[in-house]
């Protein structure tokens, strides 16, 4: 019955389950494709020279795939906290509403872990033909369809999607419905314990990851800062609220002095929902972060070498981190236009009062430059304690190389995702009707 019940929520709120959607169906055909890729090359005995750098890559798509995944169902199952407060207050147990969560998740992981699998083969034979033509495998890597790297990413879609919703329906139903229903804007708890136990459990493991980086032997460096990258990135996430609301007060004040209204109104939003403002800067966070740490890790290591890549070989790093990043930024556009829709009530009350839609598509603007802001500084530091241990184990010296223009057309990419994310999740709220139908 109740897995009759979760079918038709999500066949009859279709766009309401679209972005959880999309966001498992690319982190099986990510993860499935990956592996699929490496599976081949394993199979080449002249391939063994880059497998460390394709497990690497595989290693970033996965981490990357739990992390969106996980925070995207744990954004959706709270957006639809008042839902679930209605069917409380019509006799519905906590425990009834969070199987039917669980089986709404089941669903959708089903259907969107199909689709990914499907896609993982074309992926992984676009992928070896990237290799083939920047020289990294210059024979051509034979893709063959075989169980292994399906499982591991069955594992990391339905898995990962059901384990996020059920910890996300523990926290939804374990408020009492009425107090859901009230429409207080301030999140009374800012940092809930067992997030900043676990953010402080991934803060410590980042850091000695980060004093062990210099340690190790040199081949060994570039693993270890990505993974003291992705630990602090975990850290970041769940510490984030924290540090969103003072750098939201810092950027919103600058914000409010250039256009008074509209920054004033965006200001006040991130300080007052400082969790929701996370979750659309999370994405960016993990984008900028993963991606300086490997493009610039790469370019690192092969100064420190005294390795000039010409040619097609220049594309090797973007090629590799390159769908990863293609994944987190199209998780920046649907983190921002789930976590804005939750403001049309607001953007409705505003318009009753006197605000103009212009000024409320400017403060849109504002607050989602502070937030792509905010995950920039974040993602900006974390690759940079990084790189700087891997420098200093490849040469003795605090220091790595970077491009300017690869981190400017990062930061770009998500700035103008977040805008678009945005503005048209608030459209309708902006020009639409007052009261909805």
């Amino acid at each position: 019955m109740t897995l009759v019940l979760a079918w038709n929520n999500v066949r009859a709120n279709r766009m309401s389950f679209a972005a959880s959607f999309v966001a498992v169906a690319l982190a099986v055909t990510l993860v499935g494709g990956s592996g699929l890729v490496v599976a081949g090359a394993a199979t080449r005995k002249e391939l063994n020279g880059v497998i460390g750098l394709l497990l690497l890559s595989a290693a970033v798509s996965g981490f990357v795939s739990i992390f969106v995944v996980a925070g995207m169902l744990s954004l959706h199952v709270l957006r639809q906290r008042r839902n679930w407060a209605l069917l409380r207050s019509v006799g519905m147990t906590p425990r009834q509403v969070g199987r039917l969560i669980t089986a709404e998740a089941l669903v959708v992981a089903v259907l969107a872990s199909a689709a990914g699998c499907v896609l993982a083969v074309p992926y992984a034979a676009v992928m070896a033909a990237l290799m083939r033509m920047t020289g990294l495998a210059p024979e051509g890597i034979p893709v063959e369809v075989t169980m292994g790297p399906f499982i591991v990413a069955l594992v990391v879609g339905p898995a990962v999607t059901l384990l996020a919703a059920r910890l996300a329906a523990r926290k939804a139903v374990g408020v009492g419905p009425l107090e859901v229903l009230r429409d207080s804007a301030a999140q009374r708890r800012l940092l809930p314990w067992t997030r900043a136990v676990t953010g402080a459990a991934a803060l410590a493991g980042g850091i000695a990851l980060l004093w062990l980086v210099p340690q190790v032997k040199v081949k060994d460096a570039v693993p270890t800062a990505l993974g003291a990258t992705m630990a602090l990135c975990v850290a970041a996430s769940a510490l984030g609220p924290v540090a969103l609301r003072g750098l939201g007060w810092l950027l919103g004040a600058v914000a409010a002095r250039l256009d008074p209204g509209a920054g004033m109104l965006a200001r006040s939003s991130l300080v007052a929902q400082p969790r929701r403002a996370m979750s659309a800067a999370s994405p960016v966070m993990l984008t900028v972060a993963l991606a300086c740490t490997f493009l610039f890790a790469v370019a690192t290591t092969d100064a420190a070498a005294g390795v000039t890549r010409t040619g097609p070989g220049v594309w090797v790093a973007p090629m590799l981190v390159g769908s990863a990043v293609v994944y987190t930024v199209i998780s920046v556009l649907n983190a921002t236009a789930m976590t804005m829709a939750e403001r049309t009530g607001e953007i409705r009350l505003l318009r009753m009062v006197g605000t103009k839609p212009r000024q409320l598509a400017r403060a849109v603007c504002w607050e989602m430059l502070i937030v792509t802001g905010a995950g920039t500084l974040l993602g900006t530091g974390i690759a940079a304690a990084s790189l700087t241990t891997l420098g200093k184990a490849a040469t003795g010296e605090p220091w790595f190389a970077y491009s300017l223009p690869q981190y400017a057309g990062l930061v770009l990419v998500c700035t103008v995702s977040g805008l678009a994310g945005g503005l048209a999740a608030t459209r309708q709220a902006r020009h639409g009707a007052l009261v909805p139908d």
